[in-house]
């Protein structure tokens, strides 16, 4: 099978029952990226390529208050880094975010996604290539669901404004399961400064499209 082919549930691996021990303890901030959010604060999901240069693009920004890495959006349970990347699992590479919305909102978050990836490239991400650097955004509520619709209609007209016809083949999903991956991909690039970043936008920025 092709790795820019989404497998079926009824062929992707087993998985198992137990999940990957953690620490739980943020390597940039000391924060706990285990815990849920507070009654002020909310939580988002995105995936857009390798989930390394992803997570440290939302640790960076004003508001946030944790962020962990890991794989939604498949079929198997618990899966481990090598069983995604054989691409049978069906999940992407995706970072959980967790804000207060009173510093930084979704709107801004969902910016942050569309300018700094190409949401265009289907089943890819630069020379990442396979079902598990796929573009997606994961709603934790209806709210969330239809920002990102918006948005994404909105960096659509962004984009062929400045001629590129490309349709964005982000795939837009309520929220289901978050699987956290292993110690060594948290906060990745914090712990290994030299380390591979293939995040990149077109250069088209999103414009101002919604206020609270």
């Amino acid at each position: 099978m092709s790795k820019t082919t989404l497998v079926s549930q009824a062929d992707a691996l087993p998985g198992r029952l137990e999940a990957i021990e953690l620490d739980g303890i943020h390597a940039v901030n000391g924060s706990n990226y285990l815990e849920q959010a507070s009654a002020d604060q909310e939580t988002a999901y995105f995936g857009l390529g390798c989930f390394w240069g992803a997570e440290r693009l939302f640790w960076q920004q004003q508001g946030v208050i944790t962020t962990a890495v890991g794989y939604a959006g498949g079929f198997t349970p618990n899966p481990n880094y090598d069983e995604v990347c054989t691409g049978l699992t069906g999940h992407t590479e995706v970072v959980k975010v967790i804000y207060d919305p009173s510093v930084i909102n979704y709107q801004q978050l969902l910016t942050c996604f569309f300018e700094q990836h190409d949401p265009t490239q289907g089943m890819r991400q630069g020379g990442d290539v396979g079902t598990q650097y796929r573009s997606m955004i994961f709603a934790t509520s209806s709210k969330q669901l239809e920002l990102a619709k918006q948005a994404q209609q909105a960096y659509q007209k962004a984009l062929q404004g400045e001629g590129l016809a490309h349709a964005i083949s982000t795939e837009i999903v309520s929220f289901d399961t978050f699987y956290y991956a292993e110690l060594y991909h948290q906060q990745y690039l914090h712990k290994n400064p030299n380390g591979y970043c293939g995040l990149g936008g077109l250069g088209v920025c999103l414009p101002p499209w919604l206020q609270d």
